[in-house]
């Protein structure tokens, strides 16, 4: 009977161990990519200035202008509203690791910077979150603090409000009085790494490692106090190529969760001008850092260095390593780049961003095998395998404050399984109790007769997506049109309808066959114009799968045919239209997706 009874207590411990184990909630990181927080409600510290009033809430608000936002990549006030909704999401998924990849804040101004720190103070205390950021090229402009200036601030009447941390501005065209505080300033590493401390760049005792690239420990001798002496800012500095000239590096490695390693990697790279000030921290002896990968190669070599070493201990002590920073490691136009080279010239199309393929091989053979980045507003994978046999998976998490407005969830099931999920923030509560402030300013541009007025349309938005949408839209007409698209190729397609797109080869025998598999007709290709499929373009380069339902079905399969034709054209820039249009269509999953580390490949879980 003792015996029996033994057994089935084994049986009940075993099976209560197997259920514990079924349960066990895998591992969850969220990954928000520039927020871009500008702090609407924020006060200065040293000016009397509100900001205009709301009259529909009543609260005072310091926002930009909307013509500001649509000819900006980024949307300047109602991201504000959408980050809280994003971080109400993840509450309610109760997820506990959150990633902030770089350009968190709208450009290292003390009050938004500030703002920031207080949200996310808020959201730790509040639920446990922790919050891990790098610095991406908009926290820190240049190296050092510098003034600044925004002339487009919305201020009475609909006109534009300059505010400057200049006292000694310029002759300005505005005729409101400047505003002058010093909260508007750049900041550089010293300051806004201090401000952000307590989210990543700084130890803390409840973190089970800590380290940077300068640390002068290791893992088995690592405690608290160690890696506290060893994270000040003044040791965590490198030399500059041809220089004397030193720079901070705010990378680090923290492992927040027993097994699971975070490497947080500073791809700022800032280019010294050939001939230099010799004053200490001077920001104007630097260029900006947007370029990233490409230049990181060349002025921060140490990290790849670094990177090697933190792989092969992540490796031999059974870690699982997640990579994350501000720029992308892989290129990401789903491998249309040289078409998009050839078409649009090398200077656009943001193409001086793409990183080389040197970028992803260096760090696939460093040992980062998954890398979530930003900088590029937009939803993409890319896949790269070096020559050694390494792939690197490069996941670009969107911006909340561009289209598609989205974060990504990565999910660790094992240490060769994972899963990326892609979360859609559309509805956003108060995304338009700003409106009425940007019909005064509509009835001011309307007053002075402004040449390059905006589509009023945009405030019957319906959600916050319909608003990044109607973003996108005006920023292609207004900016990107005029900017990016030569001006014969675009007169060659922009008012063409579907219909005459469809017939410029005029193989009408295959095109009528082409139809028929596909269940369309002639007459369903004569709804749109160039001008919507160059839009829609811009929205799968923007959001890739996530534009797919936006789309539509039939739309995207009359675009194949399109390009089936236009590729036989004789007009060599129809061919590349063709082809740089096929291959945005057709990249690698990006919007729910596994990955394999095992097999290195790459999963589809999205519904089709």
């Amino acid at each position: 009977m003792l015996r029996i009874s033994a057994i089935l207590v084994l049986l009940l411990s075993l099976n209560s161990c197997k259920s514990q184990q079924n349960t066990k909630k895998e591992v969850q990181i969220a990954f928000i990519a520039d927020v871009h927080l500008q702090d609407i409600f924020a006060k200065f510290e040293d000016s009397d200035y509100k900001g205009i009033k709301n009259h529909k809430t009543g609260e005072y608000v310091n926002i930009r202008t909307m013509n500001a936002q649509l000819h900006s990549t980024r949307i300047f006030n109602e991201n504000y509203f959408a980050f809280l909704e994003a971080l109400n999401d993840i509450v309610k998924r109760n997820i506990k690791q959150v990633v902030l990849p770089g350009d968190f804040s709208d450009d290292g101004q003390p009050v938004h910077v500030r703002g920031l720190r207080k949200i996310l103070d808020e959201y730790s205390k509040k639920y446990g979150i922790s919050f891990f950021v790098t610095t991406g090229n908009h926290d820190v402009v240049k190296p050092f603090s510098q003034d600044a200036t925004k002339t487009d601030f919305l201020g009475k009447d609909g006109k534009e409000q300059i505010i400057s941390s200049k006292n000694n501005l310029n002759k300005t065209k505005s005729d409101l009085q400047p505003i002058i505080t010093a909260d508007i300033k750049n900041w550089g590493y010293q300051e806004t790494i201090q401000e952000m401390r307590d989210f990543g760049f700084f130890p803390k005792k409840n973190d089970l490692y800590w380290e940077t690239p300068f640390s002068d420990y290791s893992y088995d001798q690592y405690n608290f106090e160690k890696a506290q002496k060893e994270s000040a800012l003044e040791k965590r500095t490198y030399l500059i190529k041809n220089t004397n000239l030193f720079l901070p590096d705010a990378s680090y490695l923290v492992e927040p969760v027993k097994g699971i390693w975070l490497l947080a990697i500073d791809a700022n790279a800032y280019v010294p001008n050939e001939k230099l000030s010799g004053l200490p921290n001077n920001p104007n002896d630097f260029s900006g850092a947007n370029t990233g990968y490409n230049n990181v190669l060349i002025y921060k070599s140490h990290l790849i260095n670094w990177v090697k070493k933190v792989s092969a201990e992540a490796k031999h002590k059974g870690k699982i390593l997640i990579a994350f920073s501000h720029y992308p490691m892989v290129e990401f136009n789903d491998d249309a780049s040289p078409e998009l080279k050839q078409l649009f010239g090398a200077n656009k199309m943001q193409l001086h961003r793409v990183p080389d393929e040197e970028v992803a091989k260096q760090f696939a053979d460093a040992g980062i095998q998954i890398h979530f980045g930003g900088h590029m507003h937009i939803n993409d994978t890319g896949v790269r395998t070096s020559a050694k046999g390494n792939t690197l998976f490069n996941i670009q998490t969107p911006s909340l404050a561009a289209y598609m407005p989205a974060y990504k969830i990565l999910t660790i099931h094992s240490k060769t399984e994972f899963e990326v999920e892609t979360i859609v923030i559309g509805k956003v509560p108060n995304f338009d109790s700003l409106f009425d402030l940007y019909e005064q300013e509509y009835a001011h541009l309307q007053n002075i007769k402004s040449d390059q007025i905006w589509n009023k349309e945009i405030l019957k938005a319906k959600d916050y997506k319909d608003f990044t949408n109607w973003h996108l839209k005006e920023l292609v007409r207004l900016r990107f049109l005029p900017e990016d698209f030569p001006v014969d190729f675009l007169k060659s397609i922009e008012k063409l309808s579907g219909k005459d797109l469809l017939e410029l080869n005029k193989n009408t025998t295959e095109i009528n066959q082409d139809l028929k598999t596909n269940s369309l007709t002639i007459s369903d290709f004569e709804s749109w114009t160039g001008f919507d499929m160059i839009f829609d373009f811009y929205r799968l380069k923007s959001a890739d799968e996530l534009a797919f339902s936006e789309i539509g079905k039939q739309r995207l399969k009359q675009y194949e045919l399109i390009c089936k034709q236009l590729k036989k054209s004789n007009d060599p820039k129809l061919i590349l239209w063709a082809e740089i249009f096929w291959k945005t269509m057709n990249g690698e999953p990006s919007d729910h997706f596994k990955i394999d580390l095992k097999n290195n490949k790459i999963d589809n879980l999205s519904v089709k």
